[in-house]
């Protein structure tokens, strides 16, 4: 099994992690992600493509092969079993982890690896509300939609925050938003699209569409139901 140097499993990760959004990425999108020159990144993709870890053309963009896409999700499970370990066992807070296991990400044995979940119970998500690929590279695809697209009067359950800086998860704890919380919304207000949510008996609030769109929820209404509701309206 090849090694991987810090770096080159940074890269791999961000385009792992921008290919979903974006489909073939290119060398200034890699280059903002990661905060670097464009000619770093086009030296980086050189050296991976040697390795096949990714298909990559100069000026059509690029994306991982199935190799690099297994080292991703390799690079991903530690990081999210890290970020459970230390927010489930040392009491770090969810706005804390994800910069710690940023370094303990790149500790790879699998040994290790393989004990620290089971060592955890086999989590199936991270703190985030990510899903934790298991030892064979699968991962679980969930129905959750972005809370800004959630019909009204729908109860719903918070399954994960796409942004997880400190501001964001700072914000989110001050409106006691947390993984499981059950909320709807109420009304949305079309001069800023801020939404005012409900959650349980807590008198309503208002969020702003900025921090709307990064909550990820989980309908607990059927699809079918939803949908019904949306042709009816």
């Amino acid at each position: 099994m090849l090694n991987f140097s810090t770096s080159e499993e940074n890269y791999i990760k961000a385009i792992f992690h921008l290919q979903q959004d974006v489909g073939p990425v290119t060398t200034n999108e890699v280059a903002h992600e990661l905060k670097t020159r464009p000619a770093s990144v086009t030296d980086m993709m050189k050296k991976l493509k040697i390795k096949k870890l990714l298909h990559y053309q100069p000026y059509q963009g690029f994306r991982l092969s199935s190799e690099g896409t297994k080292v991703a999700l390799g690079i991903i499970r530690r990081h999210r079993l890290w970020e459970f370990f230390l927010a489930e066992k040392l009491k770090f807070t969810w706005d804390e982890v994800h910069e710690v296991a940023e370094d303990l990400e790149h500790v790879s044995n699998k040994k290790l690896i393989d004990k620290l979940d089971e060592f955890l119970g086999f989590p199936r998500v991270d703190p985030h509300g990510d899903p934790i690929p298991d030892m064979h590279g699968k991962i679980e695809i969930s129905n959750k939609i972005c809370l800004s697209k959630l019909p009204n009067h729908t109860p719903a359950l918070v399954s994960s925050v796409s942004d997880h800086s400190s501001e964001i998860l700072e914000l989110l704890e001050h409106k006691k938003i947390s993984l499981g919380s059950k909320l709807e919304i109420k009304r949305r207000f079309e001069f800023d699209n801020s939404l005012e949510i409900r959650m349980g008996r807590q008198p309503a609030f208002t969020i702003s569409q900025q921090l709307a769109e990064t909550i990820f929820v989980t309908s607990l209404l059927p699809l079918i139901q939803i949908s019904e509701g949306k042709r009816n309206k």
